[in-house]
């Protein structure tokens, strides 16, 4: 993975836009969804890193994840964020894809 930059993040967000998406997203705080389908409607990223990510979906409501640091698009065109701490242990997890992830 490479740490997040911004720019580049949002052009990948921008290919998710207005597309029927599935996302994975996990925290250590114990949240975790897997294969949430929503149509994107907009996409944003904040900070001066560690960054924050926000996903709307079908003007239902918002995903907003924080402490984000590194991004991948992988070889299936998945856009694969997370987020590290200063040990190298991952926190947070936000995955897109235009495809069901594996169970």
């Amino acid at each position: 993975m490479n740490p997040i930059n911004p720019l580049e993040v949002e052009d990948l967000l921008r290919t998710f836009t207005g597309e029927e998406i599935y996302v994975h997203s996990e925290a250590t705080s114990y949240v975790f969804v897997r294969n949430f389908k929503m149509k994107l409607t907009q996409a944003f990223t904040a900070g001066e890193g560690p960054f924050r990510i926000a996903l709307r979906f079908d003007e239902i409501g918002w995903l907003r994840m924080e402490a984000l640091t590194h991004y991948e698009l992988d070889a299936e065109g998945r856009l694969l964020l997370a987020g590290y701490d200063d040990r190298g242990r991952m926190n947070v997890a936000l995955h897109l894809g235009k495809e069901p992830f594996a169970e």
